[in-house]
């Protein structure tokens, strides 16, 4: 990529290497983890017969060496990505090519591998053959599937043998075509599931890339925040998280509500077709109603706009649900009281001996009002404090200011929820949030890297129980802190003639305005 480097004054060169050395080493590193097998980051599972995907080699490698390996890779690929947007910032300029090629073997080949750090991959298949099964994951548990002889659910993750889907009607729908065309293995079955999400995940690089095509800075910004990062590669891809396809309906259905350059707003029909992409990511995961509100808000000054909209959302929401049944409807409200082990708010209860012992997930009764004030009040601020900077697509900053809200306050997150966030940060000029996200995934990365736990050793398990008890809820507190701080004082960062605008300046007006 050198020979094309913008040679100009000060040119960056030595970052541009040091992002493509560190983003490579990264993505080899996550990709020869997932090759090696079962192991503490890559959940144990028969092979696929008849030689199908996925492939991998037994090694048995040790469980620390794995983890802290794994560590390493999601610490050097987040720095390879914040170097590069330094670098595009600065003023380097490449071929965008190389990435897009980087992006795609690097999904291809995480795809055709067994799915790493996490087993809800695991878990979506047994919720699928449940459904080739004639029964609804909303109704029964994999405890109780296995009770009634389903030999595929003996392989359920201890986590999730209690556990009744959570996800919407869309979700189900595509873990029930990975059961059908993937039989009774378990490996088979996980292997389309990670297909789905791969498709999804190249989707929204193709669709990054058309969208910014006249915007070189803004282009290579996209792609290092998306298409090449290799925490979300590893957090979607390798694991194949539903998060992917609901991410890949929401930004298709916010870029459907595009102005084009002279001002000319979406017709009626590409706002019908927005209200059904994002009912389609609702559906998918419920939190992604969200992007609604935001659209819903791009369109308030025309009533036909968001009938239109509602309308596109509401057949295919109730459709969905109707097929679904109301288990699917009553479930939207159980996580409501759910918490990850590595929340924010345990800085405040945990050194009073509130909790439980480290990573458990015990919390007292004042921090679900507490988070849900939070939120609330955050995103009003958010979305009135936040800069539109995105003026051809009017619904990325109202969408990206709810997305920070939620995913920052919520006390139960999970690292690939921040999709969320980074494919609309993708289309948002340089600013202070490129640190703040990409260092509160980084930490949250680390603290999921396991798909397993380790019993058999006090140390590891403690130092494994540190770094989320104290080390990532301390980031996630202090990006909190972050967000209200750029909030409150309007410092965002950057510059409106920062070089990430190529061709549309940054609008900098507040956004009711």
């Amino acid at each position: 990529m050198s020979n094309r480097i913008v040679r100009a004054t000060g040119s960056p060169r030595g970052l541009v290497w040091t992002a493509a050395v560190c983003i490579t080493v990264s993505l080899l590193v996550m990709i020869g983890l997932s090759v090696a097998g079962p192991s503490i980051v890559v959940p144990a599972m028969a092979h696929a017969p008849g030689g199908a995907p996925p492939w991998w080699v037994s090694l048995g490698l040790s469980k620390p060496w794995v983890l802290f390996t794994a560590w390493g890779a999601a610490a050097v690929g987040a720095v390879g990505v914040g170097v590069g947007l330094l670098a595009v910032a600065r003023g380097a300029r490449f071929g965008v090519k190389p990435l897009l090629a980087v992006s795609f073997i690097a999904i291809a080949v995480l795809t055709f591998l067994p799915p790493a750090g996490s087993t809800d991959t695991q878990s979506y298949a047994v919720d699928g053959n449940m459904v080739v099964l004639k029964h609804s994951p909303y109704v029964f548990t994999p405890a109780t599937m296995v009770s009634l002889g389903d030999t595929l659910a003996i392989g359920s993750p201890p986590t999730w043998a209690h556990q009744l889907s959570d996800y919407g009607p869309i979700a189900t729908g595509e873990e029930w075509l990975a059961a059908e065309l993937g039989g009774h293995s378990m490996a088979l079955i996980t292997f389309w599931l990670k297909l789905f999400v791969a498709l999804a995940f190249a989707a929204v690089v193709l669709l990054l890339d058309r969208l910014l095509r006249d915007q070189p800075a803004m282009r290579l910004r996209a792609h290092l925040l998306w298409s090449v990062n290799p925490l979300l590669l590893w957090e979607i891809v390798a694991t194949g998280h539903i998060d992917g396809l609901a991410i890949a309906f929401g930004r298709g259905g916010l870029a459907a509500l595009r102005f084009t350059p002279d001002g000319v707003k979406p017709t009626l029909a590409r706002c019908a077709a927005a209200g059904t992409l994002l009912a389609a990511a609702a559906c998918t995961k419920s939190p992604f109603a969200l992007f609604l509100v935001a659209a819903l808000w791009t369109v308030r000054r025309s009533p036909a706009r968001i009938a239109c909209l509602l309308g596109g959302f509401l057949w295919l929401t109730l459709t969905s649900y109707a097929i679904a049944g109301m288990p699917a409807v009553n479930v939207l409200f159980q996580r409501g009281q759910q918490i990850t082990w590595d929340n924010l708010y345990q800085l405040f209860y945990r050194p009073a001996g509130v909790g439980g012992p480290l990573g458990s997930d015990t919390v007292p009764g004042w921090v679900f009002p507490v988070a849900l004030a939070l939120f609330l009040a955050v995103a009003l601020l958010a979305f009135f404090r936040l800069p539109d900077r995105v003026p051809g697509l009017p619904a990325v900053s109202p969408a990206l200011a709810l997305s920070l809200a939620w995913i920052f306050f919520w006390p139960f997150q999970r690292p690939w929820y921040d999709v969320m966030i980074i494919a609309l940060l993708a289309l948002y000029p340089s600013s202070g949030l490129d640190l703040v996200v990409l260092v509160r995934l980084g930490f949250g990365a680390i603290t999921y890297m396991e798909a397993v736990h380790v019993r058999d050793s006090e140390w590891f398990q403690h130092v494994q129980f540190f770094e989320g008890d104290w080390i990532t809820s301390t980031v996630r507190l202090l990006a909190a802190v972050a967000l209200i701080w750029m909030c409150v004082t309007g410092r965002w960062g950057g510059r409106p003639d920062d070089a990430s605008a190529d061709v549309h300046p940054p609008v900098l007006r507040v956004l009711p305005h």
